[in-house]
């Protein structure tokens, strides 16, 4: 590697490193799922530095940052499909939810999985801070109301509602991605 290049590399990595750290670690459950993914990053930085330019690194980071983020979180299960479909007496979702969980994966399969989960997370991205906050705390981490009580000092009420008013977005937001995809 040219010495200008790795010069590069830890510069980006003293300019990005504590708030891409913060970042991922607010989205993950564990300190080691944390530096786990922020390894994952700084290492695919590395190859993709070799091969081509980058504009924006911030953006590229995150971006990256993200996707890691988003394949740990899919190797935990989608349970949160459930929680945005369920209760729709229009729509059951059960057609969506069968398409994104089926075991075999097609192009077609993963390219709806991955459309979802940015779909996702642009929705999400779109929610006052504290509603974001605690759909991902509970249904992307796992977090109990409770643990999020101990976690916050917010009352579980509050919770609880902040909770709904994000899945009620997250249910009409995703609404025509999901006549899309059922029509598919």
């Amino acid at each position: 590697m040219p010495k200008d290049q790795n010069s590069y590399i830890i510069e980006t990595i003293k300019a990005y490193g504590k708030s891409l750290m913060g970042f991922i670690r607010k989205q993950v459950k564990s300190e080691a799922d944390a530096e786990d993914i922020l390894q994952d990053v700084w290492y695919q930085f590395s190859n993709v530095i070799n091969a081509q330019p980058i504009e924006q690194t911030s953006a590229w980071l995150y971006r990256v940052a993200k996707n890691k983020i988003l394949d740990k979180h899919k190797k935990r299960g989608e349970s949160l499909l459930d929680d945005i479909y369920k209760g729709d007496d229009n729509d059951d979702g059960a057609d969506l939810i069968s398409l994104l969980m089926v075991e075999v994966t097609t192009p077609e399969t993963a390219y709806l999985r991955n459309l979802f989960w940015e779909q996702l997370f642009i929705a999400l991205d779109e929610l006052p801070e504290e509603q974001k906050q605690v759909f991902i705390w509970q249904e992307l981490d796992d977090l109990s109301f409770e643990e999020i009580v101990e976690k916050t000092g917010v009352k579980f009420n509050t919770l609880v509602s902040r909770k709904r008013y994000a899945v009620l977005h997250l249910r009409k937001r995703l609404k025509q991605l999901y006549k899309e995809v059922v029509a598919y």
